[in-house]
């Protein structure tokens, strides 16, 4: 009865032990399964998202890649522009070197230039000072100046009225002078024609008369008492023409002086003053 009672004990514990080994042995296949799932799904995330990254490294990559080519593109032209510009400044250089030892041969000789700078100083400082004297003569110039401008206008107006004066005066005296010159031109050519007129006549008395050579002696020397007594009235005419002309001709040549004088040019007479021809030149 003890070892059936047991055996029924041990039978229902090892029933009971089975049934908590079956349900432990569920328990850990469902935790085991839940770790699994759980695992699988944290697997699935993590290659989700290494992808992921790997895609979007390899897409930076590709536009990286992209953008150094375009990059390496643009370096190029960049290059090539360089060269060209190196090549236009290496040419620039070769045109500029000539200015440049021009520019340096300048800049010796400004130093040389310099070498002078306390004389040039020196002198700058005497020439700012003979300035200074100069400008102030040249205030007084310029007060001198005014002073010869009022006396100018003055001295002008005297010479316009003058001017006037003069050349009424000289317009009367010319009337005059040309009137008188002309009167005894006429007188001249009067007398030389009389005289060759007497001198015909005569010749034609002596050669009708027939006288004899006293008479014709006496005749001639009376003739010639005549001819002289008129020859030296013609002289006396002719001197006084002459002295008339040359009067004429120095008040001209006085006008002109004054005119010069006073500043006014000859063609502002109007007319043009005729110089009288003295007889014998």
């Amino acid at each position: 009865e003890i070892e059936a009672k047991y055996a029924k004990k041990m039978q229902v514990l090892r029933d009971e032990l089975d049934l908590r080994r079956k349900t432990e042995i569920h328990e850990v296949e469902e935790r085991k399964n839940s770790q699994i799932s759980e695992l699988m799904r944290n697997h699935e995330k993590a290659f989700s998202d290494i992808k992921n990254y790997y895609n979007d490294i390899t897409l930076k990559n590709l536009a990286l890649i992209s953008l150094l080519k375009e990059q390496m593109e643009e370096m190029k032209k960049k290059e090539i522009q360089l060269e060209k510009e190196k090549a236009d400044v290496l040419l620039q250089n070769k045109q500029l070197k000539e200015p440049l030892q021009q520019a340096q041969e300048q800049v010796s000789e400004l130093q040389k230039k310099l070498a002078h700078y306390d004389k040039d100083k020196e002198a700058l400082t005497n020439t700012k000072a003979w300035l200074k004297v100069t400008q102030k003569e040249l205030k007084d110039l310029q007060w001198e100046h005014e002073v010869l401008e009022q006396r100018f206008g003055k001295v002008q107006a005297e010479r316009d009225e003058l001017y006037q004066k003069f050349t009424k005066a000289i317009n009367e005296v010319q009337q005059k002078t040309g009137f008188k010159n002309l009167l005894l031109e006429r007188k001249l050519k009067g007398l030389l024609g009389v005289l060759e007129k007497k001198e015909v006549e005569l010749n034609e008395v002596f050669t009708a008369s027939n006288l004899d050579p006293g008479a014709l002696s006496l005749v001639s020397r009376k003739l010639e008492d005549v001819l002289n007594s008129k020859n030296a009235t013609i002289e006396d005419l002719q001197l006084q023409l002459a002295r008339v002309c040359k009067a004429h001709n120095d008040m001209l040549q006085t006008l002109e002086a004054k005119l010069t004088a006073f500043g006014i040019p000859l063609d502002n007479l109007g007319f043009k003053p005729l110089a009288s021809p003295v007889p014998g030149q």
